[in-house]
């Protein structure tokens, strides 16, 4: 489980967002992140080229020069990043007992709307499925 003042393993959602973009595409300059990160949210081509950077930084994307552009690579995959995000997942709410989350999952019980947060109702970025992709 996260301590506080440590990093979380999975990417915060502008790092993931882009992540999913490079997935995606398999490698790309910053234009083309932009691009399909741009379905979701407009971003400034200037943020997307941070976000990069960040991602190039924690070894999570690779970088090569291509003319006077940079081309990006995913290096940490998709199913990785679902196997960290489950793990906090776990740890956060279950204790760290996969035991606990598979009764949880079996047991039907449903979560009545009226107790949700009204942002996650409305679809917040922040949802679960987000992390888990």
């Amino acid at each position: 489980m996260s301590r506080p003042g440590q990093a979380r393993e999975i990417p915060p959602p502008l790092e993931l967002l882009c992540l999913k973009a490079l997935w995606s595409l398999q490698e790309g300059n910053v234009a083309d992140v932009r691009r399909v990160v741009a379905e979701n949210r407009n971003l400034a081509y200037t943020t997307v080229m941070t976000v990069l950077e960040r991602l190039v930084r924690r070894s999570l994307v690779s970088r090569r020069k291509v003319g006077r552009s940079f081309v990006y690579a995913p290096e940490m995959s998709r199913d990785a990043v679902r196997v960290l995000a489950l793990k906090e997942l776990v740890d956060c709410f279950f204790n760290g007992s996969k035991e606990q989350l598979m009764a949880f999952l079996q047991s039907g019980e449903r979560v009545e709307e009226r107790s949700l947060p009204a942002r996650l109702e409305n679809g917040d970025e922040g949802r679960l499925e987000t992390a888990l992709l």
